[in-house]
């Protein structure tokens, strides 16, 4: 008798390529090329949302979980027919299977971050915050379980579904919040310090219970069977601790530092996380806990940790993450919300998980004796959520502890929690709150303002080790002789912040001391800390080697800053050019010319800009050997007093030639000397102020061989490239950036490099044959330069 029951017919799996669309193939209709078209509509749409959101300084994950949810079927899925086709069911295994391996290799570089030392040093007061923050959220998860169980999630497992709820109100993304406290510079305050202890703490425990919670939710047996699942985790990561930790470390101890990781210790490791994953997922608890767990135990000393992290990181980040995003985007289904019961389920899910992070950090806070507005703002960095609440979510969605619109409302409430943590922050915690007026009144804000009793500070910034043999050599000559006070060097490393995991490990670095980002513990490591530390030891120059991690969009904000917490007296910043093998100068990245633009409008002290020729040779020279002549083309104004003040100082290095040439400039039109004013001074003030200076200077002359001065009567812009050209054999010339009574004359026609000015121009254009360095110096005055203020972004990418 023929059966009458209707039979499932399967779709056939896809298979991997094409034979191209002139013989008939439709590309989507195979695997690979329609794999290829979803990530490349994943990159293009999270890029373009990113770009959209910088401006708020939002972390690119909520652009990630934005781009998502729109690919998915709360969006551009309500076309049926774009969703058969560009994200067909039967191509979601592909992309699932992608997505997971990124993820597994993520959750290894979250492990990387995680320092089990400084989590073994937490003090009672963090850990009793990270604990509030917990438990005061889990009780609320729980409490709020319970009203979703009676209500849309009545099919679901209530053991599981309750820790499932617990956990994701308790979560607190650990890297998401190192990027905003990054960017919004308090990765170093007080608070930024108890985030992050606390945030460290948080993700580890919150991991403890997701792992409870999948072995709950993974049995649908018996009780006994979750207890297994349970106990053989536990056994996982006593094995992994006594097997794999001794590996690391051998592996650590075989790597030297400045010596390249072998890839056969690469490729231990990464094959090693793939095998833990297959474990943990082979207990049952899931494939993401072995990856985690192997990558808290490497060593995070040394270079081994850092280099799997560049090998790893580009890949994970910029391409497997979004596919993880976009395949979380298209379980996600906002439609599913409607109603006034599931809005109003909404609303009391973000609600409660706010309140209860905030109310748990901010009354123990308080018990701590935290002052309120940084408890508040403690409270409100540790409610980002982020990525970690959305794996969370995606494992009790796919194992039916969560139905779809539960699921859509705890994803709306990541999003939602995350992104309005740094608009809150910014308001109740302004940088201009964080920095006392005290620090700013400091008296030796210009070289010329230093007495004999005062010490000499400067912050010295470079980007690369390239800068450094030309900055020391300008340091071992700026040290003078027999100066009781001496001179203090801040040797300022400037590194870009970007969405690397690479620069949030920095983070475990900072020190209690410093802003924005102070690191003098890595003495070991880093060969730009060794090169100062071996300077300090071999000169009598004091070197503080600190290290800023900034965007380069508000780097000056810390260039700035550090030069006002330090007290110098001059910011010397390298230009944005670097001369080729055939003495040519070349751009090396024009937004560092932005960077150098804004720190000269906002300088708390003097600046100088130095263009690197290789000032005494490409490499240090010792105290010893230094022989350098010094170049003074002095016009007249307080940029140029600065410039002579500091020549005179570096004139007492025995090593020094120091020649001062007075040039003064008279209008071929007329015999009358032209004067314009372009300092804030008047021109009568300015000539009195000239003189005097001169004229000090012309008395040491007699007691030191070594100073040269001479005056000049020119009448155009061609003689004074004559002078400079007759000394154009010296190390270095040292200018101001913009002198009173020839500004104007010869700024026509030499203004491609406004932040130099004209003397500046002229001594870096190719109409000039020299291999001397130039330091071009700006006197700090209570105003902005007014030449600068026009200058926009758009107009130095363009030169």
């Amino acid at each position: 008798m023929a059966s009458n029951a209707t039979k499932i017919v399967c779709p056939p799996p896809m298979k991997a390529t094409s034979n191209g669309a002139f013989q008939g193939d439709s590309p989507l209709d195979f695997a690979v090329p329609l794999l290829i078209l979803q990530i490349c509509l994943v990159l293009v749409l999270t890029r373009f949302l990113a770009y959209l959101l910088k401006p708020l300084k939002q972390p690119r994950v909520i652009a990630e979980i934005i781009g998502g949810i729109l690919l998915g079927p709360s969006a551009l899925g309500r076309n049926k027919t774009y969703l058969d086709k560009v994200f067909p069911k039967r191509s979601l295994t592909v992309l699932d299977t992608l997505a997971n391996i990124g993820l597994i290799f993520f959750l290894f570089l979250v492990g990387l971050e995680m320092d089990p030392k400084s989590l073994s040093k937490t003090g009672k007061r963090i850990l009793s915050i990270s604990l509030a923050g917990i438990t005061v959220p889990f009780a609320l998860g729980i409490g709020t379980s319970f009203v979703l169980r009676n209500t849309i999630s009545k099919d679901v497992d209530g053991l599981a579904f309750i820790v499932f709820m617990g956990v994701a109100y308790s979560i607190t993304a650990f890297p998401v919040l190192a990027r905003i406290l990054a960017e919004l510079k308090l990765l170093t305050t007080d608070v930024g310090r108890m985030a992050m202890s606390a945030a460290a703490v948080d993700d580890v425990t919150a991991w403890i219970l997701l792992a409870i919670a999948v072995a709950l939710s993974g049995s649908g047996h018996s009780p006994i069977v979750a207890l297994w699942v349970l106990l053989c985790g536990c056994g996982f990561v006593v094995g992994a601790v006594l097997i794999f930790r001794p590996l690391f470390e051998w592996m650590a101890k075989r790597t030297q530092e400045g010596e390249p990781v072998g890839e056969t210790y690469i490729c231990a490791t990464l094959g090693a996380v793939l095998a833990a994953a297959f474990m943990t997922d082979l207990i049952g608890i899931h494939a993401l806990f072995g990856a985690f767990v192997l990558g808290v135990l490497v060593p995070k000393e040394g270079p081994l940790g850092i280099a799997l992290v560049e090998k790893v990181e580009d890949l994970v980040s910029g391409l497997f993450l979004p596919l993880y995003f976009a395949s979380s985007g298209l379980k996600t289904n906002v439609a599913t919300i409607k109603g006034l019961q599931s809005w109003g389920l909404l609303v009391l899910v973000i609600f409660t998980a706010c309140f209860g992070k905030l109310v748990g950090v901010v009354g123990v806070s308080r018990a701590c004796k935290v002052p309120w507005r940084e408890s508040f703002t403690l409270g409100v960095l540790m409610n980002s959520k982020g990525l970690v609440e959305l794996i969370v979510l995606n494992i009790g969605k796919d194992r039916k502890v969560l139905n779809d619109q539960t699921f859509a409302i705890m994803v709306l409430m990541a999003l939602f929690t995350t992104f309005i943590t740094t608009p809150i922050v910014m308001i109740i915690y302004k940088p201009s709150k964080r920095v006392g007026l005290a620090e700013a009144d400091y008296k030796n804000k210009t070289i010329e303002s230093i007495d004999g009793s005062s010490q000499f500070r400067i912050l010295a910034c470079f980007h690369s080790t390239k800068n450094i043999p030309t900055m020391i050599n300008l340091i071992e000559a700026s040290r003078g002789s027999g100066r009781p006070e001496g001179l203090c060097v801040y040797a300022l490393h400037l590194t870009e912040l970007s969405e690397r995991s690479s620069a949030i490990l920095l983070v475990h670095k900072a020190r209690k001391d410093g802003l924005p980002f102070w690191n003098k513990g890595r003495k070991d490591s880093d060969q730009i800390v060794v090169a100062f530390q071996t300077f300090e030891q071999l000169s009598h120059v004091s070197v503080r080697p600190l290290t800023s991690i900034s965007a380069m969009s508000s780097m000056h904000e810390d260039i700035c800053t550090s030069a006002e917490r330090k007290k110098a007296a001059i910011i010397i910043l390298p230009f944005h050019k670097h001369q080729r093998i055939d003495g040519a100068l070349e751009t090396t990245r024009t937004d560092l010319r932005w960077v150098n633009h804004k720190v000269l409008q906002n300088a708390p002290c003097s600046v100088g800009i130095l263009v690197d020729r290789s000032l005494g040779g490409v490499s240090q020279v010792s105290a010893s050997d230094v022989s350098s002549s010094i170049t003074v083309i002095f016009f007249g104004g307080r940029d140029d007093r600065e410039a002579l003040a500091y020549a005179i100082r570096t004139a007492e290095h025995p090593g020094i030639k120091l020649a001062v040439i007075h040039i003064t400039m008279q209008l071929e039109s007329s015999g009358d000397i032209a004067v314009i004013e372009m300092s804030g001074e008047s021109p009568v003030e300015s000539h009195l102020f000239d003189e005097k200076v001169l004229s000090e200077f012309e008395k040491k002359i007699s007691q030191n061989p070594s100073l040269k001065y001479e005056k000049r009567l020119l009448s155009n812009s061609e003689e004074v490239l004559a002078v400079v050209q007759e000394f154009s054999k010296c190390s270095l010339f040292l200018v101001g950036r913009m002198p009173t009574g020839v500004a104007q004359h010869v700024l026509n026609g030499r203004s491609d490099c406004p932040e130099l000015g004209p003397i500046g121009n002229l001594l870096v254009s190719p109409d000039l044959s020299t291999t001397a360095s130039v330091l071009v110096v700006q006197q700090y005055y209570n105003q902005p330069p007014s030449d600068l203020a026009v200058v926009y972004p758009e107009d130095l990418d363009s030169k």
